[in-house]
């Protein structure tokens, strides 16, 4: 078994490591990086720029380049593969598997992927056009063409014989996929019943008919839903007419629901944009001022519905006491409001659950949270300020806000979802801005019924 060697990027190596490569040190660049993982190789190269990256690059052996840079993300691969030469970017993607070869290509401009394309190998270069056609965030184009597959009516043995021939090509393989002659899947069959099947049974006495597969339109997050639905470590990929053209493994799948989940988790915060931090001053400015200047207008429209109400402000001066504490809680109602359900939606059987269901279950949470909350309050406030009136008045309003609040925040990703928009965009900046106004018109107005 290979070992596996620990890595740590720690800030000593890094300067040492920079160090080496201002003084162009390659030995001890070298060993340094002796039997270290891809993987960790990657991670030390961001912290330097693509000319040092490169460098780097250059002292290594071309299947440990291909697979950094497979593995680095999109921006900072686009940025570095910028000062290769095409003939390099060529015996690049040569190393590599024909769905990842397709996913930089993507990234080159028209005219040198056009020459890369041409200069790769015959087979992979058939497979990478193919894959091209299709867009990138569909399973055509997060399948990759290699595969193992069987005839329906070869015997055990032709079988395991064109095993061993594709299996050059094909890094790791989980089942055998089975087709007639026109390439239609029909099934799958695992290795265990092709090691201890009698050499002369054929396929067909021996396959699955009962198999999971995906067509080539279908939209990446879906494929994600699929594998994890039946958990599949890879799953076939078909045409329209049901030939098998592909497959999707599951750390193809793994890359899509982290994209997912950080698009999701900018959304929550606010950001309109997928950015990192080390991203331009400019590109960060952007992603995050639409919501922030949502945030401004709200703000402003809470401070001019306050002021409908300065007859009472200026009568009971102590009510502006609480403003901070009936918007603080209905906008912390409405997130977690918000994104228990944003994450309930990421389940597919949600809606089989039964909304009203769950509207009833979030109604019943919304009044034990309301009940408590207020009660504390009130003690709190008959405690520090003697008023018992004016307790119960406040109490009253974030009994009220607590209980709309969560129906706010549980009906507006639902409805999001509806119409085709990103429930997530329920769970950050939205949802605090639509719950400060609400918040406010409950306060003021059992103010101007009460006192």
């Amino acid at each position: 078994m290979e070992q596996l060697v620990e890595f740590e990027l720690t800030k000593e190596f890094r300067d040492r490591f920079q160090q080496a490569l201002d003084e162009r040190d390659q030995n001890f660049i070298q060993q340094s990086l002796i039997d270290v993982k891809p993987a960790d190789i990657t991670s030390l190269l961001y912290e330097f720029n693509a000319v040092e990256s490169k460098y780097v690059m250059d002292l290594l052996p071309i299947e440990v380049q291909s697979e950094v840079i497979r593995d680095l993300d999109p921006d900072t691969r686009k940025r570095n593969i910028k000062i290769y030469q095409l003939p390099e970017v060529v015996q690049l993607l040569n190393q590599l598997a024909s769905d990842d070869a397709a996913d930089i290509l993507h990234e080159l401009p028209v005219k040198d992927r056009e020459i890369v394309l041409g200069g790769l190998e015959q087979e992979l270069r058939i497979q990478v056009t193919e894959l091209l056609r299709y867009e990138e965030n569909v399973a055509g184009g997060l399948m990759a063409k290699e595969l193992i597959k069987a005839r329906i009516n070869w015997t055990v043995v032709e079988c395991v014989e064109e095993i061993r021939k594709q299996a050059e090509n094909v890094s790791k393989f989980y089942q055998v996929y089975v087709v007639d002659a026109t390439d239609m899947l029909l099934g799958k069959v695992a290795l265990q019943d092709l090691i201890i099947s009698d050499a002369k049974k054929i396929v067909a006495d021996i396959y699955e008919k009962d198999i999971v597969s995906v067509e080539t339109y279908m939209e990446d997050w879906e494929v994600a839903e699929v594998m994890k639905k039946y958990d599949l470590e890879s799953v076939p990929v078909v045409n329209v007419h049901g030939q098998l053209v592909g497959r999707i493994t599951i750390d193809d799948v793994v890359d899509v629901i982290t994209e997912q989940a950080d698009e999701e988790r900018q959304m929550m915060a606010g950001i309109t944009e997928n950015v990192e931090e080390d991203d331009s001053v400019w590109r960060n400015t952007r992603a995050r001022l639409p919501w922030l200047l949502i945030g401004i207008a709200g703000g402003l429209m809470n401070a001019k519905f306050m002021g409908l109400f300065e007859n009472e402000l200026a009568r009971v001066t102590a009510i502006a006491f609480f403003t901070p504490l009936i918007q603080a809680t209905g906008g912390n109602v409405g997130i977690q409001s918000s994104s228990l359900i944003v994450q309930s939606l990421a389940n597919p059987d949600f809606v089989d659950d039964g909304l009203w269901k769950r509207l009833v279950k979030v109604f019943f949470v919304a009044i034990l949270n309301g009940l408590f909350l207020s009660v504390l309050v009130f003690v709190a406030n008959v405690f520090l300020f003697k008023e018992y009136e004016l307790s119960t008045v406040v109490s009253l309003a974030l009994f009220s806000v607590v209980v709309f609040a969560s129906f706010i925040g549980t009906i507006t990703p639902l409805v999001l979802n509806r119409y085709g928009f990103n429930p997530a965009l329920a769970a950050g900046p939205f949802i605090t801005t639509i719950n400060d106004l609400l918040g406010l018109t409950l306060y003021f107005f059992t103010i101007h019924l009460m006192l």
